[in-house]
């Protein structure tokens, strides 16, 4: 196979260019991943940028995205295939009417079958291998993990009627989990594994600086160096670089050049998102404008 990428360097360098700023390894994940072929695991905290960073993928290979969103209750008709009754019931009246008999094996032919984001990878027949993007595993029940064992492991889908559809373009498959709870070990075994930590404090001033350029550096340096230490608190749901992104966009909306200006505390329920939260980070928040350096 060959890979789409000329080097890891390559790989930084395309992103960068669609504006998303990698590190060096999640740049190597990616490179193994088109190189090798083997789908790919990003698990971080929520918020640090692993959806982004697939749809990216696919616009640095001018290749389809196609999603599947993962919840509880997720079944095979609506991720992998399900069948067109109502054509079916259609097809069973109109042979009612002319006389004719119908045989099962009449029905279940793939003029009824219906494509799923899965089947729709393994069957796509475009130039180039599409990217499926499997967000937020860690929704689904852990029944559903298994249904995904044949396609992850040989770009392949057997559907019982009809036999096993293999992938002509086998496509970049990048799984997404926040950790909400433990993934089985036969999925892992199948993926290559890269975990997005949140970035270090050079490179969120950067990814803030080109998302929000509207936004003054004091106000950039200072409001990344109070997100990373809003980490440390207690949160139920800890600020991400998506929520830097608001917050900082908010607070520039308000004509806020520095955090000591007043009008900044108005736009933190960008910031923190639940009652608990937001007291703690004003209480935060107070203490860091009072003396920044300890605060």
């Amino acid at each position: 196979m060959r890979s789409p990428f000329d080097s890891i360097e390559d790989v930084v360098r395309r992103f960068d260019a669609e504006d998303y700023l990698l590190d060096a390894g999640s740049a190597a994940a990616f490179y193994l991943a088109g190189t090798l072929g083997r789908p790919l695991l990003l698990e971080g905290e929520p918020g640090v940028g692993k959806t982004t960073a697939a749809k990216t993928l696919a616009t640095v290979l001018g290749a389809p995205l196609i999603r599947l969103q993962c919840y509880e209750g997720l079944t095979v008709s609506e991720a992998l295939y399900d069948w067109n009754y109502q054509r079916q019931l259609l097809s069973i009246r109109l042979a009612e009417a002319r006389g004719a008999d119908l045989t099962e094996s009449d029905l279940y032919t793939e003029a009824f079958l219906v494509d799923r984001p899965i089947l729709r990878c393994v069957r796509y027949r475009g130039p180039t291998q599409p990217v499926l993007l499997i967000d937020e595993i860690d929704r689904a029940d852990d029944e559903f993990e298994a249904l995904l064992l044949e396609f992850l492991g040989e770009s392949a889908v057997t559907v019982p009627e009809l036999g096993t559809f293999v992938a002509e373009h086998p496509p970049i498959a990048v799984l997404t989990s926040n950790r909400s709870r433990d993934l089985h070990d036969a999925l892992r075994r199948r993926c290559l594994y890269h975990w997005i930590d949140y970035p270090e404090p050079a490179r969120a001033v950067a990814i803030v600086r080109r998302t929000v350029p509207g936004a003054t550096d004091a106000l950039i340096t200072h409001a990344t160096r109070f997100v990373a230490r809003a980490r440390d608190l207690d949160l139920d749901k800890p600020p991400g670089v998506a929520e830097t992104i608001d917050w900082i966009a908010a607070l520039a909306t308000l004509d806020v050049a520095d955090l000591t200006a007043p009008e900044a505390i108005a736009a933190l329920s960008a910031l923190a998102k639940t009652p608990d939260d937001r007291a703690a980070v004003h209480v935060a928040f107070a203490e860091y404008i009072r003396d920044p350096a300890t605060g």
